[in-house]
């Protein structure tokens, strides 16, 4: 009877001890957010375009553009091949999948529009590459390299001391 007990006590707790440590994150992710294009060009920033940076989440990759101004309008969706501002000069990009972001936004001085390296991204689940697709008539062009087309969502965030973070999270899995 003790041997039993013990034994059903184990299962008990194992299956608790499940319970508490979940499933896995991929599992546990909530991320149906289609993979169609997001967002509409209708207004431009008051303020340039400063930065661009990333982070990786258990369920998704972030990239964050921050903006001085708010208001603006941007267009994010997969695309064949991402062109440069300007020039439409095709801009390589690394991964199975190509993401371009419009940001309605002029580059501020300094920013490296054009650099095919605008984040390091190694080591990421997700993103193979930022690149800068440069900055025309205050437009400013992104180009995202991931590793297969997968889901996003687009979000607008205000920033710190002012302006607009536009936020591009791209899922692990679908």
């Amino acid at each position: 009877m003790r041997a039993l007990f013990g034994g059903l006590l184990a299962l008990v707790l194992s299956a608790a001890l499940v319970g508490v440590v979940g499933t896995p994150a991929s599992a546990a992710c909530d991320t149906a957010w289609g993979s169609q294009q997001k967002g509409t060009l209708h207004n431009y920033a008051e303020g340039p375009l400063e930065r661009v940076r990333t982070g990786r989440q258990s369920c998704y990759d972030r990239l964050v553009v921050e903006v001085a101004g708010s208001g603006f309008g941007y267009l994010v969706g997969y695309v064949d091949e991402v062109v440069q501002e300007g020039s439409g000069k095709p801009v390589p990009l690394r991964g199975g999948a190509k993401l371009r972001v419009i940001v309605q936004a002029a580059a501020a001085t300094g920013f490296p529009a054009t650099s095919p390296e605008l984040a390091n991204v190694s080591g990421y689940t997700t993103f193979r590459q930022v690149a800068g697709a440069a900055s025309f008539e205050s437009q400013t062009t992104i180009g995202l390299g991931v590793r297969a087309r997968l889901p996003f969502r687009v979000l607008t965030l205000p920033r710190d001391g002012g302006g607009t973070r536009l936020v591009i999270d791209v899922a692990h899995t679908w």
